[in-house]
């Protein structure tokens, strides 16, 4: 049987598991790592005591290497990982580290969606609900509405949240001579409103 060699046999500190973490880091940046195996193996180097078993955890890995760790390598065996666990509603193996999305994911979403499959999710309020009213949210901003009103006094804030009715009527009479777009503008940025379909206006 081989014998290790006497720096592997060493204990290791603090610098030592942050340079193998370093190290893991690099080769899963490079793809050599599913995340998974990554978070793994960091929770083996942060819970190692000697450099040999740091050094197990990059047998199977070209450099970078902790420099610390004196070649070659002893024959150990690499320690055996368990696969990632499954994510439901996902058919890739794998799963996604918390705060990215999972893989194969085809961008991001319109902020403030909620994608379907996600808590609180409704195909009748995909944007989520008024908190106070329960009514479901719409993709147009009161904001962005209100502005519209104030700046083009024709209606076209109204046009804007698919209030044609509205819209065609301050059309006609130039909004209100003015005044009537003015006041709807105020109105819309202070109280919001609801758009042509019922949905209150976003923030």
């Amino acid at each position: 049987m081989p014998t290790v060699s006497e720096p592997h046999q060493a204990r290791i500190g603090d610098q030592q598991r942050e340079e193998a973490i370093s190290a893991l880091n690099d080769h899963f940046a490079a793809g050599r790592l599913e995340i998974g195996e990554y978070e793994q193996r960091v929770g083996y180097a942060s819970a190692a005591q000697t450099a040999q078993e740091l050094a197990a955890l990059f047998q199977d890995l070209p450099q970078p290497h902790p420099v610390f760790l004196p070649p070659p390598y002893p024959p150990t065996n690499p320690p055996t990982y368990p696969p990632p666990y499954p994510q439901t509603g996902y058919a890739q193996t794998g799963y996604a580290a918390p705060g990215y999305p999972p893989p194969g994911y085809p961008g991001y979403a319109q902020p403030g969606y909620l994608p379907p499959g996600y808590p609180g999710f409704s195909p009748d309020a995909p944007f989520g609900v008024d908190p106070f009213t329960g009514n479901p949210l719409s993709d147009k901003s009161r904001i962005a509405a209100g502005v519209l009103q104030l700046v083009l006094p024709f209606g076209i804030g109204r046009f804007y949240i698919g209030d044609t009715a509205i819209g065609i009527a301050q059309l006609l009479t130039c909004g209100g001579c003015g005044v009537w777009s003015l006041i709807d503008g105020i109105i819309l940025l202070v109280n919001g409103g609801t758009d042509g379909e019922g949905r209150t206006l976003r923030d």
